[in-house]
Parts: structure tokens; sequence; C-alpha cells
């Protein structure tokens, strides 16, 4: 079973399962612990009437600290197993697994929302979001894809297999800061087989003034207005 107690002994594990070193956990805690708390009051029940008993009596849930439910749905975020291994690993069972995804997602995101870490989903508002930090004005754009159930539909089978990763996968485009490598866009999700320039193009994603995007070979002849970007060059040393 896992449990935070014993898994931020193991530093190199614990970013593994998480996705985020001890220290970024910790920062992340009291923005989740204070959402939480605002969607279930202590003095509440799950369904929202008000506690007959103190708090902590009856049966103890696997997920008894905020330490551990933050864990637990950061684990589900980074490597999205099925929810009966989920079970396996915090001890519960499928159905309870179920119920502490929905019950954690939606705390989660307003405590990423809180803290300004959530990326901007809508492309035309990007600039304005940015302008509200301090950050300077230096970008990467890509394309990333992840793997998706097979779909029956030979017609979506198509649409979603993509050539570059041999799978059926889904795409979305990400704008990334690279000095602070905090996510500043993330794009609506696509069609693997949709073109990376493409999707960029159907986002009409607004760049701050004299902004410094950096870009590779899938989005050639990409010129937002506003910026200045760099495509790395291929090495021909070696070529005829």
């Amino acid at each position: 079973m896992l449990e935070f107690t014993q898994l931020k002994q193991n530093r190199r594990k614990f970013l593994a399962l998480t996705g985020l070193t001890l220290k970024e956990f910790h920062a992340l805690l009291p923005a989740f612990t204070a959402a939480y708390v605002r969607k279930y009051p202590r003095d509440r029940t799950v369904i929202g009437r008000r506690r007959k008993r103190q708090p902590g009596g009856g049966r103890q849930s696997a997920l008894n600290t905020m330490e551990q439910k933050l864990l637990f749905i950061l684990v589900y975020q980074k490597t999205y197993p099925l929810q009966v291994v989920m079970g396996e690993l915090f001890g519960m069972s499928q159905a309870g697994t179920n119920h502490w995804i929905h019950r954690l997602l939606p705390i989660i995101r307003s405590a990423l929302t809180n803290i300004g870490v959530m990326p901007e989903r809508d492309g035309r508002q990007f600039a304005r979001t940015e302008r509200r930090t301090n950050e300077p004005r230096e970008y990467i754009i890509d394309g990333t894809e992840r793997r998706r159930q097979r779909p029956k539909d030979p017609e979506k089978q198509a649409l979603f297999y993509s050539g570059k990763k041999k799978a059926h996968t889904d795409k979305n485009v990400l704008v990334v800061n690279t000095r602070s490598r905090r996510v500043g866009y993330l794009s609506p999700t696509c069609a693997g087989k949709t073109h990376d320039k493409k999707a960029a193009d159907r986002e009409q994603i607004a760049y701050p003034k004299r902004s410094i995007l950096h870009k590779d070979t899938a989005f050639q002849a990409y010129e937002p207005k506003g910026t200045q970007t760099h495509q790395p060059k291929k090495n021909l040393v070696g070529k005829s």
C-alpha cells in the first residue's frame, strides 16, 4: 500500500509516481487543504447534512490525512491506472476508488487554480493571462500525444491513428515558459492524426508582444503575430 509517510523517504520514486518533487508537494498542500475544507466542511456529511457525531467517528478512511488524499489524486493523474489497480495501491475497493477520484478531482483543480498554475485553455486569452505574470516572455510550443483505446468504428480508427506513434492517440498542444517550466497554455484535446501546426492554427493562440517562441519542424511556417520564432536546423554533417 502506498503511504505518504513511507514514499516521501524515496524522493526519486515520489517524483516518478506524482510528477512533483517533495518541495512542490508541500507547496501545493495548503491550497489543496483549503479547497477541500471549503468544499467539504468538517461539520457536514458527504451529502451535505449536519453531522450528528464528532468528525472522525466510525470507520477510518484509507485516505485519512490530507497528505494521503493529495498523494492519491496525484498518483492517479500522473499514472492514470485502472481503478482496480488504484484500489490495490491504496487499500480500497474499486467502488471506493471511483468515489474518491470524483471527490478529489475538483479539489485539485481548484487548488491549482488558486495558486495560479492552471494553464489557460482559451488560446485567444493566453496573452492576457500571461501579462499578469512577471516571467520572461520566452516560450516553447509542442504537440504531445497519449495513447487511447482503439475505437471500434473504422472511420474513428483512421482519425485517431497516429503514424508518428504507430498507435491510436489523443493530442494536445502545449505552450511552456522556458524559464519557469510552467505550462501556460493547454489546447483542447483533438485526434492524434491532427497535424501540430493545424491544431495550433485552429486555436488562434494570442501571444504577448515581443515574445520569443521556440518550435520544431512540426510547426514549420507557424509565425504568430508579435512573436520572434526560433526553429532548430538539422545537422547536415555526414550527409552527401
